[in-house]
């Protein structure tokens, strides 16, 4: 199969999952805490078993490797060399059980170790992003451009707290956002990395900073889309 095949049926998972998060976004929700601010609802597990169901369908030898599947094992399986899909089914649950539209299905696919396909679908805001490596990023089928700004000064940053609240952790978060401010325009937290780097590949933000993220569902997505936006991905 092709990758533009691959883009295609990441694109129907995608979609179809949205509608899952859609339907469920103006319900009542039943919340589980995977820990003491990370949240887990039926939503996302219900997501995650159709993306990964109908991407099996179609490509039965692929690896899969997903954000629930992965903390119900209590492990992430190793990225190895053969095609692997890396799914967070629904980034921004704590966004999606306050009723706070910054929610995605993001869908990434690695082959030979290398961020190939990336797919991140907000289906509140209806927002499509989409990539192929060495192909462009577009928004709706809409080619777009990372932001050109090279003034620290004039930047808006996107970056997260976190999910940890021990004291080390806060302190190191609000001492590095300290920090930051004296040196941008200013600073966003909005609650799903995988539409933040989106953000950045838009032009909508120009930086997008976080340490400690749950996992490479997070980010195995807009990798892609960011990269062929033209812009740049540091993991120091």
């Amino acid at each position: 199969m092709s990758e533009e095949q691959f883009l295609d049926v990441a694109v129907e998972a995608a979609k179809n999952a949205g509608e899952i998060i859609r339907k469920g976004f103006y319900q009542t929700k039943n919340v589980e805490h995977k820990g003491q601010v990370d949240l887990v609802t039926e939503t996302d597990k219900a997501c995650e078993d159709f993306i990964f169901n109908h991407l099996q369908k179609h490509f039965p030898d692929h690896k899969f490797i997903g954000e629930e599947t992965s903390a119900a094992l209590g492990a992430t399986a190793d990225l190895t060399d053969e095609p692997t899909w890396i799914v967070d089914p629904l980034d921004g649950t704590t966004n999606f059980v306050h009723g706070f539209p910054f929610v995605c299905v993001s869908i990434g696919l690695t082959i030979g170790k290398i961020p190939t396909v990336g797919v991140v679908y907000n289906p509140i805001m209806n927002e499509l992003f989409t990539a192929i490596h060495g192909k462009g990023a577009f928004l709706n089928d809409s080619p777009i451009k990372a932001s050109s700004q090279d003034e620290l000064v004039k930047a808006l940053l996107v970056t997260e707290a976190g999910t940890k609240r021990d004291k080390n952790t806060l302190d190191d978060t609000t001492n590095r956002i300290n920090k930051l401010l004296y040196k941008i325009r200013s600073i966003r937290m909005c609650g799903s990395l995988a539409l933040n780097m989106c953000g950045v590949a838009c032009g909508r933000l120009d930086l997008c900073y976080e340490l400690g993220f749950g996992g490479p569902w997070d980010v195995a997505a807009g990798a892609v889309i960011l990269r062929e936006a033209g812009g740049h991905v540091f993991d120091p």
